[in-house]
């Protein structure tokens, strides 16, 4: 069975169930903000660019230190339902040796499954298939073709009574994705350890799960703009601080894991985030890196092009 007929069952469920739904990542008076380490829970017209980051983790025989750029358009079928294409390119330096070139292209069909305005909460899933050897060998983009099954949701606590009121600024978000390889092994670049050169050599593939979750403050309940009710206009235009979690937990292997600190500005058609990223164990590397996005909602950016759904709800 090929992975465009795996995909295609998923994709008639999801455009059979198609609903209204809101701009951007919005449930009542919250913004979820588009995450750095994992895909948030909205379907919209969006694009990232770029990504950019710079962080040093343990590679292929040897640390490394990846800078990379990536990018990514999510483009609705219908109100609810959202293709998407990512990719991007880095620089690999490992000291002794660097390498450079395009990243792993992903095609991700993604659906908003639930939706609750007066508890602000979303929950949307998704099924992606990274295409295999679409990126440099030496980066290590030169895996074979996954699958990759998520689940993204968003949580606001405004609807919380008033002796918890101190707690209505803040929301959590959340994703998990399965990343399933579908061949054993897959080339791979790495160094040496008796001659400390760099060559070709082969890797077994395995699950790994990404998973991470983040907690957010939004300053729009520290506004006149908030009523404590229903919604007079879109919480944009605002500051967004937050911590983002982030595992990668690879079958049979040990965790890396990472803290993310930062904060994002929201406007109407744009939205820019800045996070440091602070390892918590060695999996994750040793050193402190850099994260920082430039998202564009199109719909409002280009409403003429964006504006309604391909498929249906013109």
């Amino acid at each position: 069975m090929t992975v465009a007929r795996r995909l295609l069952p998923f994709a008639l469920a999801w455009l059979a169930g198609a609903a209204s739904a809101h701009a951007h990542g919005i449930a009542g008076n919250r913004f979820f903000p588009g995450t750095l380490t994992f895909d948030d829970p909205a379907v919209a017209d969006e694009a990232v660019l770029p990504l950019a980051s710079s962080i040093r983790h343990p590679g292929e025989g040897g640390d490394v230190t990846d800078n990379r750029i990536a990018w990514s358009f999510v483009r609705l079928l219908t109100p609810t339902v959202a293709f998407a294409v990512d990719s991007g390119a880095a620089a690999r330096n490992w000291s002794v040796a660097r390498r450079s070139g395009f990243d792993t292209t992903s095609l991700t069909l993604k659906s908003e499954v639930f939706r609750s305005d007066p508890h602000e909460m979303l929950i949307s899933a998704s099924l992606g298939w990274g295409i295999g050897r679409s990126g440099a060998l030496g980066i290590g983009a030169g895996a074979s073709d996954t699958l990759k099954p998520g689940l993204f949701f968003g949580k606001g606590f405004g609807d919380l009574p008033d002796q918890l009121g101190w707690l209505r600024p803040f929301g959590i978000a959340g994703g998990v994705v399965l990343e399933h390889p579908l061949s054993r092994t897959s080339p791979a670049l790495g160094l040496d350890p008796a001659t400390g050169m760099l060559g070709r050599t082969i890797v077994g593939n395995v699950d790994v799960l990404r998973w991470g979750f983040a907690v957010e403050f939004s300053t729009l309940y520290l506004t006149s703009r908030f009523t404590g009710g229903p919604p007079k206009e879109e919480p944009l235009n605002q500051w967004v601080p937050l911590v983002e979690f982030a595992f990668d937990s690879p079958r049979g292997q040990k965790t890396a894991a990472t803290v993310n600190p930062g904060v994002s500005y929201v406007a109407v058609t744009w939205q820019a985030a800045v996070e440091a990223v602070i390892p918590m164990n060695t999996q994750a590397g040793r050193t402190v890196g850099a994260r920082a996005q430039m998202l564009f909602f199109l719909d409002d950016l280009i409403p003429s092009l964006f504006g309604k759904p391909l498929l249906v709800g013109r």
